[in-house]
């Protein structure tokens, strides 16, 4: 609440006409300096103002201004309102947009589809002040004047300020984030649209055909030990094993040659 009346030169006007408060007081009371009052009481300043009593408005008191007269050492202090106003709801519309700027929404638009994606159709609507079905023309490139709209930053447009926009754009990235750790947690970090792609089905198919074919393989021709390693290796029957030769024979052999 503010320390002085709500019409100060009006108020100012009334005391000086209708009470014996000084000078000083009265300024002091309507925030003014005692120049000004002097100047109203001698018909140099305020004129053609009307008065205001501050008793009728509720700001001061008859004993109040009786009590400052007999004594010039007190000042006039605002009354405690005996009723409380409370304050007007505002009530929350679609963000008005002068006539010059409304052929500048679609370009707006665009530039947030087009920089901001994550930017969900409620939040570009209330950035814009636009309807969700000019948004997803936008978005698919469907708009009657798709081909002369030019991406343009709705804050150089006017069209919203930016810490407004900062403030969509922060929430949006939070939004995401928590999309992206739920998708972790589930253990689905691809799209829906990807996953289920004919292209994608195709190679799932075709990678687990391969992999059960090794497993076929592997279980039908199990890996060698150190047992069974020379077991398959053939041996020829007509083979003959040679008998033990001697050194002595050896070298009667030599002897022979020589």
């Amino acid at each position: 609440m503010s320390n002085g009346p709500l019409m100060p030169k009006a108020t100012a006007v009334w005391l000086v006409d209708n009470t014996a408060l000084t000078f000083e007081q009265i300024a002091k009371f309507c925030s003014l300096h005692p120049l000004e009052v002097r100047a109203i009481a001698d018909g140099d300043g305020a004129q053609g103002v009307r008065g205001q009593d501050p008793i009728q408005s509720g700001e001061l008191t008859r004993e109040s201004i009786q009590a400052a007269q007999d004594d010039a050492t007190i000042e006039l202090v605002l009354a405690k309102r005996k009723l409380i106003v409370p304050a007007a709801k505002v009530r929350k519309g679609p963000r008005y947009t002068p006539l010059s700027r409304r052929q500048d929404k679609p370009s707006s638009i665009l530039w947030l589809v087009k920089f901001h994606p994550e930017l969900v159709d409620s939040q570009v609507m209330k950035l814009v002040g636009t309807t969700k079905p000019t948004i997803k023309a936008i978005r698919e490139r469907s708009h009657w004047n798709i081909q002369n709209i030019k991406p343009i930053d709705p804050v150089a447009l006017g069209l919203c300020k930016q810490l407004e926009l900062d403030a969509a754009v922060a929430k949006a990235a939070v939004r995401v984030e928590k999309e992206r750790v739920k998708a972790i947690a589930a253990g689905t970090l691809l799209p829906t649209e990807e996953t289920t792609a004919p292209a994608y089905k195709k190679d799932n198919e075709h990678f687990a055909e391969i992999v059960g074919n090794i497993n076929d393989v592997v279980e039908e021709e199990a890996a060698p030990t150190a047992d069974n390693l020379f077991d398959n290796i053939p041996v020829s029957e007509t083979t003959e094993q040679p008998d033990y030769i001697s050194a002595d024979d050896v070298f009667s052999n030599f002897k022979n040659k020589n």
